[in-house]
């Protein structure tokens, strides 16, 4: 259901451009890896593909001082942020809170294959292991 909040007479254009670059070759065999920042297309958002074949494996331990939506296309992922523990398996979303430290891992069988939606124009990361 669509949930109309405005009246389309009164939307004023902000004088944004629209914007179009490749996140990953979808054509190439192997797990989709890329990242576009939204700066580099005028957006307010950044946003990466992240996938492995390897079970167990996936980013490590890490925080950003925004938020970060992870969309699961293919395959089944455990997502650890904070205390939180969430397995999610293709069609699902996963919200990861701005300060709130988070990784994934894949859970098998195959592939994990997401698309991560940084709110930010561009890509802040820290480390945590």
């Amino acid at each position: 259901m669509t949930d109309k909040t405005f009246e389309d007479d009164a939307l004023e254009p902000e004088g944004g451009k629209p914007g179009l670059a490749r996140l990953f070759n979808p054509a190439l065999k192997g797990p989709w890896r890329g990242s576009i920042a939204g700066e580099a297309l005028g957006a307010p958002v950044t946003v990466l593909a992240y996938g492995t074949d390897q079970i167990g494996d996936g980013p490590r331990l890490h925080v950003h001082p925004y938020d970060e939506v992870f969309v699961v296309i293919e395959g089944r992922g455990r997502f650890f942020v904070g205390d939180t523990v969430v397995d999610a398996t293709a069609g699902e979303i996963v919200f990861g809170p701005a300060g709130i430290p988070h990784r994934f891992e894949n859970l098998g069988p195959g592939r994990v294959q997401t698309v991560d939606i940084h709110h930010s124009p561009r890509w802040i990361q820290t480390d945590l292991d």
